[in-house]
């Protein structure tokens, strides 16, 4: 068969044996501090041990995900935009299975052109999955089942993702100060929550013409390993979202808004972010939904996905599609960390990012 045949018939018989043996193999964790350690120092000899490590390892985890987009229930792997997806995931397998053997420096600067089209490829993933979702969601009725699949496939795309991040950068000539590949080794959680406040509050300023001050607490010299644009992302959602919720109630009200409080505290195993606000708080009824997918809080949550993973891209509302606290969670949890919110009807929620300090914490990988 062509391959121009091969790419009108993405699940041809050899397509979908090829792609069923490698999802049969068993997945490679590797942890922050490996990454950390392994790319602290990038020779020509530990960037070739990575892109064959990547040719191998990446094609499993690809695997798994489109044998699984083929088989979801409820009629979900015949929507078009989960058939867009899983035809990305098929061309990914693709490329990757397709590469020769990577033998020298030449083979590993192609191999890295290529992952990096691979990266491009799937950067509007979570936007159509949620598209696709959200086409089925008048047919079922627990949704239990989807989320469980939702969470699985996303902590497989952050790995993904964070695998070829990583060795991508690390071929860059003049890095950032103290940073290796993705992970910055002297983060101050300080710095990057004034950054993400700012972003939010910008944000805020757009949708409702005036934003609730952020007020941050901690130790401004603390800093630790980690990636600095995960940080980033988790308290940008986490302030959106109480940003949001004080602004709409005291939006006509004569009081002044209330601050958010943001609290940093590093600990032996963790560092914890608490984001705190007086915006009202969540019914107890709803406190058990704010995990799921497309279950939003906002009085007049958005049913259209948001241009990137979590909305910070671009001009996206400040209320999304459901999308931003488990997403945020799996972010968290990638690294060993967690989230918890904990609310308070009638007056407001604490959200608690916990963050595994050690950086010897495995990666989840979903089967």
């Amino acid at each position: 068969m062509s391959i121009k045949a091969k790419q009108t018939l993405p699940w041809c018989k050899s397509l979908m044996k090829e792609v069923k043996k490698w999802s049969a193999l068993k997945q490679t964790g590797v942890s922050l501090r490996y990454m950390m350690e392994f790319g602290s120092n990038p020779t020509p000899n530990n960037l070739l041990i990575s892109a064959q490590f990547l040719h191998k390892e990446l094609p499993i985890r690809i695997a798994k995900r489109a044998i699984e987009l083929h088989i979801l229930p409820h009629g979900l792997s015949q929507t078009a935009p989960v058939l867009k997806v899983r035809d990305w995931y098929l061309d990914s397998f693709r490329d990757l299975r397709s590469f020769p053997e990577i033998k020298d420096m030449d083979d590993e600067k192609e191999f890295t052109e290529m992952i990096k089209a691979v990266k491009v490829r799937h950067n509007n993933v979570v936007p159509t999955m949620a598209l696709g979702v959200q086409q089925l969601k008048i047919f079922y009725e627990d949704p239990n089942e989807i989320d469980e699949f939702l969470d699985r496939f996303y902590m497989s795309r952050i790995g993904i993702r964070m695998l070829i991040g990583q060795h991508v950068e690390l071929h860059n000539p003049n890095p950032p100060q103290n940073c290796v590949g993705y992970i910055h080794t002297k983060l101050s959680p300080m710095v990057v929550a004034r950054n993400a406040s700012e972003d939010a509050r910008a944000m805020c300023y757009r949708e409702y013409g005036s934003a609730p001050d952020v007020n941050i607490y901690g130790d401004p010299e603390f800093t630790f390993p980690y990636v600095s644009a995960h940080l980033h992302l988790m308290v940008f959602e986490l302030v959106k979202n109480s940003l949001r919720a004080v602004q709409e109630l005291f939006m006509d009200s004569d009081k002044v808004a209330p601050p958010i409080r943001i609290i940093i505290a590093d600990g032996i195993e963790d560092v914890t972010i608490k984001v705190s606000d007086e915006g009202g708080g969540i019914a107890r009824s709803g406190l058990s939904k704010i995990f799921t997918y497309h279950y939003s809080t906002a009085r007049n949550s958005s049913n259209e996905p948001e241009p990137s993973d979590l909305g910070i891209a671009g001009n996206a509302p400040m209320a999304g599609n459901g999308y931003g606290l488990p997403i945020c969670r799996l972010y968290a949890r990638y690294f060993g960390g967690d989230l918890q919110v904990i609310s308070m009807e009638g007056y407001g929620t604490d959200a608690y990012l916990h963050l595994c300090r050690l950086g010897d914490s495995q990666e989840p990988l979903p089967e």
